[in-house]
């Protein structure tokens, strides 16, 4: 049902457009979704950039048309946008001036992380569907590995990582110190306003540096190659079913390497 089928009875559609300095066009606008041949290059980018994140969206485009895809730069990179891949490069630093209001630096270089809650990781990821896209918000606590909590979603929003964020901080308690990027859902007043408020330190990547927010990165490639890709679906309940049954043997069941072949969650535990 479109919006103009819902108002008052009472009210025209033009009145009700003058009175809210809204467009009526706007009223009867169907948004349209990804060509299927642009889902198709969507997914072949995303596995090749979790493998080579130093691809910028001219090596992209040669990438794509090697394979047989007829695209040039500004489509790739139009994709690329939507999608969240920004390549690993060395960017300028025109001026300090420029800088956005609510960045904060790197807590964590030389940071000895010895305990649970003391450091915790969120980033968002893109999730390929065959006819269309999702995306992912996970928070992992950094000495454990343990995936404090996840959201999935159609919408890219701030709203989504103070929601998740506010979900954790009730289940496990106050971190230390959260790291993110230095993405819009991170950068805005809402997001420094709620870590204020419980304490939290903030810290947040290099421009560029993804290494520098490597725990969550580590994740996205391992959910991706161990589910993602191997299990593809249309329905968006089943894949939120699907990652959470993943997610639980992540957390639970599945020997880690880097915690000398146990699951996170024997670590995790000695936050008691």
């Amino acid at each position: 049902m479109t919006a103009a089928r819902r108002l008052p009875k009472e009210i025209s559609i033009n009145r009700y457009c003058k009175l809210i300095s809204f467009s009526k066009s706007a009223l009867y606008y169907t948004p349209q979704g990804e060509s299927e041949e642009n889902l198709e290059i969507m997914a072949i980018m995303d596995k090749f950039f979790l493998d080579h994140p130093t691809t910028g969206y001219r090596k992209m485009t040669d990438y794509l048309r090697m394979l047989g895809y007829k695209v040039n730069p500004k489509r790739t990179r139009r994709l690329m946008g939507v999608m969240g891949l920004e390549p690993i490069y060395p960017k300028k630093s025109l001026s300090g001036g420029g800088r956005p209001q609510y960045v904060h630096p790197y807590l964590l270089r030389n940071l000895v992380i010895t305990r649970p809650n003391q450091v915790w990781s969120t980033d968002i990821s893109y999730i390929q569907m065959p006819h269309g896209f999702m995306y992912l918000y996970a928070i992992i606590d950094v000495y454990s590995r343990y995936i404090l909590g996840w959201r999935l979603s159609n919408t890219l929003t701030a709203d989504n990582c103070l929601e998740l964020l506010e979900d954790c901080v009730k289940k496990y308690g106050i971190p230390e110190i959260v790291n993110t990027d230095q993405g819009s859902q991170y950068t805005s007043p809402k997001w420094e306003n709620l870590l204020n408020d419980h304490g939290i330190r903030i810290s947040m990547d290099g421009r560029g540096r993804c290494k520098d927010n490597i725990w969550i990165e580590r994740f996205w490639r391992t959910i991706k190659q161990e589910y993602v890709y191997i299990n593809p679906t249309d329905d968006a309940v089943e894949l939120r079913k699907g990652i959470g049954s993943f997610i639980e043997f992540y957390n639970n069941g599945r020997p880690h390497q880097n915690l000398k072949g146990v699951p996170p969650c024997r670590y995790f535990s000695l936050a008691a």
